[in-house]
């Protein structure tokens, strides 16, 4: 084991050249990473690196079918929101990745959507005569890389095109029976005093967000009479709670559970650097972007709802690499005793660079575009970590503070501040308020 520091190349730099207008971001930052490498590279520096094609075409393979495509079916509630957050649309369903046989190399990948919600006398069943299979598509060692890319425990699909124009990108996480699937569509954009169509798009903003979490059930047969398992449900895991292993979906999480020390490994991909492993003995506060819900530039989108966190660009034009994040919560800390005395608190995170809108340059006129590149994935990485103690040398207003977007409160004047705005936030009475303004402080008791 030995310490090193390697620079995640998460963002791309602003490319020089016309048509990018008012839509150029900030600069990103990129962030840093302390640890020790400790699986596969493409250098030849390690005994495990994929050397061929072959080699990590079958890597990819058995992260897929041991995480992803499994016995089962991910059974969840995807949940649509626009824009503005606001929830558009729900529905039941259940994505399926089967084998085709025991030891066959051939995955067929079907949804099935929930078409009537009439409900059986089972919480979590519904029959089975009401889904319809939807076929999605059949995966082989050698077509699974056109889409998708798995790092550890996570996965991204796309960023793909789809047929009305908009861009997908997909991400998901899995802990013990449970996943967590996000997926960010943008969709063509023009600037402001442009006629939209009268020119190609100058960006991609983003439009519509899902956020599905799953549950793994056992798998029926359409021909099957009786019932079908559905979602995971709060009703579900108060009458069986999950055991230590295997997430909570539904269960209040307070801003602060983000705040912790955490440890674990990491799992990076990058076109140029390939596979690799890091050992993290403890994050620091640069790399915590899970602790700043609003993100770290201007021009994030993002939504928190409980354990899962949500951040990808407002929009994405060409040039600049724009950083796609799911993290999630996936367990707390047990309780005395119960079934989860001893355990500690889980968090898992990936982070995938997309490009897009990148131009074809004719071969016979350089100042003529012909068209554009399809968008790409630049970066893939995937974290493991477990809560191993309590930040120090941090107050719980420094904490507030983090989790509503301010960083590195370091005078009595930002203090103040953020007491106001708590204040603000939360309708206290009078004496609260006049307790607040003796000591900025008081506002977190409350």
């Amino acid at each position: 084991m030995y310490s090193a520091t390697l620079l995640s190349v998460v963002a791309a730099a602003l490319l020089s050249g016309s048509g990018v207008g008012s839509f150029a971001p900030k600069a990103r930052r990129s962030p840093t990473r302390s640890g020790s490498p400790h699986h596969v590279t493409n250098n030849g520096a390690q005994p495990d690196a994929p050397q061929t094609l072959e080699q990590d075409q079958q890597l990819q393979w058995n992260l897929f079918t041991d995480n992803h495509a499994v016995d089962g079916e991910w059974w969840g509630t995807w949940q649509t929101f626009n824009y503005m957050g606001d929830l558009e649309d729900s529905t039941v369903a259940a994505v399926s990745l089967q084998l085709d046989s025991e030891g066959s190399k051939v995955v067929t990948q079907t949804h099935r959507i929930l078409t009537s919600s009439t409900q059986s006398d089972c919480k979590t069943c519904f029959s089975s005569s009401e889904v319809a299979t939807i076929p999605v598509a059949t995966y082989t060692p050698e077509t699974l890389g056109r889409r998708h890319r798995c790092a550890a425990r996570g996965m991204a699909i796309g960023p793909s095109l789809l047929k009305s124009g908009a861009m997908s990108t997909e991400l998901v996480l899995r802990h013990g029976d449970g996943r967590v699937r996000v997926v960010f569509q943008h969709a063509p954009v023009w600037e402001r005093d442009v006629e939209p169509g009268s020119c190609p798009p100058q960006g991609l903003k983003l439009f519509r967000a899902m956020i599905s979490r799953e549950k793994l059930r056992d798998v029926v047969p359409e021909s099957t009479e009786g019932e079908i398992q559905g979602p995971p449900s709060a009703e579900e895991e108060k009458d069986n709670p999950p055991v230590p292993g295997n997430p909570r979906f539904f269960r209040p999480v307070p801003p602060f559970n983000w705040h912790k020390k955490w440890s674990g490994t990491s799992w990076t991909w990058g076109q140029q650097t390939g596979d690799r492993g890091w050992s993290i003995e403890e994050m620091d506060e640069p790399d915590s972007w899970h602790g700043r819900p609003s993100g770290d530039v201007d021009g994030t989108w993002h939504l928190r709802q409980g354990s899962v966190l949500i951040q990808c660009p407002k929009i994405i034009i060409g040039g600049v690499a724009g950083i796609c994040r799911l993290a999630w919560l996936a367990e707390d800390d047990g309780e005395e005793g119960t079934n989860t005395d001893g355990n500690t608190a889980k968090l898992l995170r990936i982070e995938a660079s997309v490009s897009a809108l990148e131009p074809i340059i004719s071969d016979d006129d350089e100042d003529m575009m012909v068209g554009f590149y399809p968008p790409t994935l630049g970066s893939l990485r995937t974290d493991i970590m477990e809560k191993i103690g309590e930040l120090e040398g941090e107050s719980l207003l420094e904490r507030e503070a983090r989790a509503d977007g301010y960083v590195g409160i370091t005078s009595s004047e930002e203090a103040g501040s953020v007491a106001a705005s708590v204040e603000k936030k939360t309708g206290l009475s009078d004496d609260e308020k006049e307790k607040i303004q003796q000591d900025p402080r008081n506002a977190l008791d409350f």
